[in-house]
């Protein structure tokens, strides 16, 4: 039974859906203590419990503690099975959260896994759906894994109600990841959206977004195409997506509205995260890494690249990882700062 304390390192979700992700894969228990010791509502939370559900269902898992506010939950999965599955988050809950718990895991089934989750898809402190579809999803076909993911609704806090499909393929080998040089930035397009808001919100997310990246950079060759978008949701919500395409490299930047937040900061916000990458010369921007460093632990040739960010959600995923397969790594700059990553497996 493997230990893990939850409060170690950043002490967040990720410490389980991590560990949820690779103790189905492997088929080895674990037990996690001191679950979100350190935030301000500490334990599980309903999200949390719909991944701890999912990974159950794929493995046929048997669960001690998967109440709301439980500090402490074993897992003892039994084997993984592909199929078609229905799961819902409850309110916003983030949807790319649980379909990352489960797509280690269903990649090394053998038979093609469809997806139906519900619940949030542009929420806080969560990768988006348009990251999800235009960088992590791409990224994983670098890796030799194929997932198609589309969206028949968005959904935003607190009503959450949105609705996406991922179809999710058996692979076989993975491929390493060799990615140093970013070169140059190519384009940069994207979408300002509104649901069941005024239109002109968007308008005013996109100018924004574009005066500060055309304040910032002075050797841009095209001016940022951003599409304004009227979109289906349960409830109400504004968000814009800035995507940069460069020769080596592909990264994503959202910034999502709130009542109460100006649209001209919503832009801004995710033109500043643009910026910091751009000025960075890394190959990814800061938060892929932690999302891609459990297949890099597996795939059969070494990985390096670069990062415009040190994270601790890094640092900590590196470590949890270690705790149920044996690879080796090596970090290069301080957390926080520009960095680089080697990883290399060592299953046979």
């Amino acid at each position: 039974m493997i230990e893990i304390d939850g409060s170690l390192g950043e002490g967040g979700g990720q410490i389980l859906r991590t560990a949820l992700s690779l103790s189905s894969l492997f088929k080895k228990p674990f037990r996690i203590f001191n679950i979100r010791k350190g935030r301000k509502k500490p334990g599980l939370m309903p999200q949390h419990l719909t991944s701890v559900r999912a990974a159950q269902l794929i493995s046929g898992a048997e669960v001690i503690g998967a109440e709301i506010g439980s500090s402490e939950l074993t897992f003892r999965p039994k084997g993984i099975k592909g199929g078609d599955f229905f799961f819902d988050t409850g309110t916003a809950g983030s949807t790319s959260l649980v379909l990352q718990t489960i797509i280690p895991a269903l990649i090394f089934s053998r038979e093609k896994t469809t997806v139906i989750l519900k619940g949030g898809t542009h929420v806080p402190f969560s990768p988006s759906f348009d990251y999800i579809a235009e960088v992590f999803v791409p990224t994983l076909k670098k890796l030799g894994i194929e997932v198609g993911i589309t969206i028949e609704s968005y959904g935003f806090y607190p009503k959450g109600g949105g609705k996406i499909t991922a179809e999710i393929f058996p692979a076989k080998n993975l491929k390493p990841l060799r990615i140093i040089e970013r070169g140059k930035v190519i384009n940069i397009r994207g979408y300002s959206s509104v649901g069941n808001l005024p239109l002109s919100i968007a308008e005013r997310q996109k100018d924004a977004a574009i005066e500060k990246i055309c304040h910032e950079v002075k050797d841009l060759k095209h001016l940022p195409a951003i599409e304004t978008i009227n979109i289906s949701t349960h409830g109400q919500g504004t968000f814009i997506y800035l995507h940069a395409e460069s020769e080596n490299a592909h990264a994503g930047f959202t910034a999502l509205g709130e009542r109460g937040k100006r649209a001209e900061v919503v832009g801004k916000e995710a033109a500043s995260q643009f910026v910091e990458y751009y000025s960075t010369n890394a190959a990814l921007e800061s938060h892929l890494p932690d999302q891609i460093v459990l297949y890099l632990s597996m795939a059969g040739e070494e990985s390096i690249f670069t990062t415009s960010c040190i994270t601790q959600h890094l640092m900590t995923n590196l470590e949890i990882i270690g705790q149920f397969h044996k690879f080796s790594y090596s970090v290069k700059g301080a957390i926080g700062e520009t960095g680089a990553v080697k990883i290399k497996s060592g299953l046979v």
